[in-house]
C-alpha cells in the first residue's frame, strides 16, 4: 500500500537463533533464522535455553524482578532466509516477524501467541521466522512459505501488506492474516487489528495525572512511521491525557525504526531533555521506561509486552496478550470456518492490557500516589473497556478538535473504522480519516 513504508529495512547480523523450549510436552515452534546465502537447507535447530511459557490469561502478570528477561537475539547478516517445513498430518501455521522473537516488544508479544496456537489447537504445528525486512524481502518468503504449503500464515508488520496480497492471490488454500493493514480479499487474506487505542487512552490518562502530581505538562511520543496507525495511537494518548490534565501537551519524535534499541533510547534521552515529563513509545523495545529516571521526575511508559515494565521509572506497558485471538482464528481456519476481513477485536477479547492495573497486578510506583479522582476515573474507564461498554469509537466520539482548532469529530459524532484506519494519501475510502493531530499535539503532520 505505502511505497515508503515498503522500503523499511532492517538491520541484520549472524547468529545462530535460540528456541524456547516452553510446556512440555510441546515441542518448540521451529525458528528459522536468515542465513548468508547461499542458504543450506532448513533444519530446525535444537532447543537451548528455556524460556518461561507465556502468560495467557487476559492479564498476564509481570514476572518477579529476578527473572532475566532474555537479550534480543541479534540478527542475521544476509537477506536469504531459510524456510521451515511443514509437518505430514499436522495443521501448519508460520509467523513472519520483522524483529527478534524475544525483543521484549512487539515481535515477542506475537511469538508468544503463536505458542498459544501449538498448546490449544490439536495436531497443529508452529514455525516462525525472524528479522524479515518489509517489501521485496518478505514477499519472497511469503511465497516460499506458500509453496510449502502452510495452513495460516501470519504477517506481523504493516509493510507486509501488499506482498502478502500479492502471494494470497498466488496460493488460496492457505489463510493469508496480515496485522495492522487494511486490506482484504474477502476469500483467504484478511487483516487483523485489536483495539490498543483504548490502552494508549488510558496510557495517555495516566500520563496527565502523574504529570499532574509532579508539577509538569510536558509529554512526549517516540512515533515510528507516518502511518495511520502511528497517529491513531498518538492521538488517543493525547486525548486521554487532556482528560485527567487539560494543559498538558504532546511533543512528537519521529524516529523512523519498529526496532532499534539504541536510535529508540537515544530519542527518548533527547526528549526527557528537553524538558519532557513523560516518553511513551510507538515502537518495540522498552527503551521510555529503560532511560527514564528519578533526575526531574522523569517515567516512561513502554509498549507491546507484558514483562517489559521492570525498571522503577516505568509508570506503564500497554501490552498485548495475542494468544486467545490466535487459538481462535486457528481453530476457525482448521475447522474451515474463518471468513477473513477486517477483524478488529476490543479490550473485551482479553487481549489487551495496561501494566499496573489488571486483576493481579500490583500498581506500579508511579501510579501508588496518584490523585484518588483520577485513579478512579482511570479505573472506571478501564472497567468499562473490559466488559465491552467503552471501545474504540468511544475514544474518538466528538467533540473533538486537531491541534489547529479545526472541530474534527462533533459532539454526538464518532469515527468509523475505515476512519481509524486509513489515510486517503494511501487509496483509503475513509471520510475524516486519521490524517491530524489532537489538540494539544505540539507537532505538524508528517510528509506522506
Amino acid at each position: 500500500m505505502n511505497t515508503k513504508i515498503n522500503k523499511m529495512l532492517v538491520t541484520v547480523a549472524s547468529v545462530s537463533i535460540v528456541l524456547s523450549a516452553c510446556a512440555a510436552p510441546t515441542a518448540a515452534p521451529t525458528a528459522v533464522p536468515a542465513t548468508k546465502a547461499p542458504a543450506p537447507a532448513a533444519t530446525a535447530a535444537p532447543a537451548a535455553t528455556a524460556v518461561p511459557a507465556p502468560t495467557l490469561a487476559p492479564a498476564p502478570t509481570l514476572p518477579p524482578a529476578a527473572t532475566a528477561v532474555p537479550a534480543p537475539t541479534t540478527a542475521p547478516a544476509a537477506k536469504s532466509f531459510q524456510i521451515p517445513e511443514v509437518k505430514p498430518g499436522k495443521f501448519n501455521v508460520a509467523m513472519v516477524l520483522l524483529g527478534p522473537h524475544d525483543d521484549s516488544g512487539w515481535s515477542q508479544a506475537h511469538y508468544e501467541g503463536l505458542l498459544d496456537i501449538e498448546k490449544s489447537v490439536p495436531d497443529s504445528s508452529v514455525s516462525y521466522i525472524e528479522f524479515v525486512p518489509e517489501g521485496a524481502d518478505s514477499e519472497q518468503v511469503f511465497r516460499s512459505l506458500g509453496r510449502k504449503g502452510f495452513n495460516l500464515v501470519f504477517g506481523t508488520s504493516f509493510g507486509y501488506g501488499d506482498p502478502m496480497e500479492t502471494v494470497a492471490g498466488e496460493f488460496p488454500k492457505t489463510m493469508w492474516v496480515h496485522l495492522t493493514g487494511f486490506k482484504t480479499n474477502g476469500q483467504n487474506f484478511g487483516n487483523l487489528m485489536g483495539a490498543m487505542e483504548v490502552m494508549k487512552y488510558l496510557g495517555g490518562m495516566l500520563t496527565g495525572a502523574r504529570l499532574k502530581k509532579d508539577g509538569q505538562t510536558k509529554a512526549g511520543y517516540l512515533a515510528t512511521f507516518p502511518i495511520p496507525e502511528e497517529l491513531r495511537l498518538g492521538n488517543a494518548f493525547a486525548l486521554g491525557m487532556r482528560k485527567t490534565c487539560a494543559a498538558c501537551t504532546l511533543d512528537v519524535r519521529w524516529i523512523n525504526t519498529w526496532h532499534d534499541p539504541v536510535i529508540e533510547k537515544e530519542a527518548a534521552a533527547s526528549l526527557f531533555d528537553a524538558g519532557v515529563g513523560v516518553v511513551f513509545t510507538g515502537a518495540d523495545t522498552p527503551a521510555a521506561g529503560d532511560v527514564a529516571t528519578d533526575k526531574g521526575n522523569k517515567w516512561g511508559l513502554n509498549y507491546d509486552w507484558s514483562g517489559n515494565c521492570k525498571k522503577a521509572r516505568c509508570l506503564t506497558s500497554m501490552y498485548w496478550n495475542w494468544g486467545p485471538v490466535y487459538s481462535d482464528i486457528a481453530k476457525q481456519v482448521k475447522a474451515g470456518t474463518y471468513k477473513p476481513g477486517f477483524q478488529y477485536f476490543d479490550a473485551d477479547a482479553g487481549a489487551l492490557g495496561i501494566y499496573g492495573l489488571m486483576a493481579g497486578q500490583e500498581p506500579t510506583p508511579g501510579m501508588k500516589d496518584l490523585p484518588e479522582a483520577d485513579l478512579k476515573l482511570i479505573k472506571d474507564t478501564l472497567a468499562a473497556s473490559l466488559a465491552g461498554k467503552f471501545t474504540r469509537f468511544d475514544v474518538f466520539k466528538g467533540p473533538i478538535k486537531d491541534n489547529k482548532g479545526n472541530v474534527v469529530v462533533p459532539e454526538g459524532k464518532a469515527l468509523e473504522q475505515l476512519d481509524l484506519d486509513g489515510f486517503k494519501q494511501f487509496g483509503s475510502p475513509c471520510k475524516t480519516c486519521m490524517f491530524w493531530w489532537a489538540e494539544g499535539v505540539n507537532a505538524e503532520l508528517p510528509k506522506l
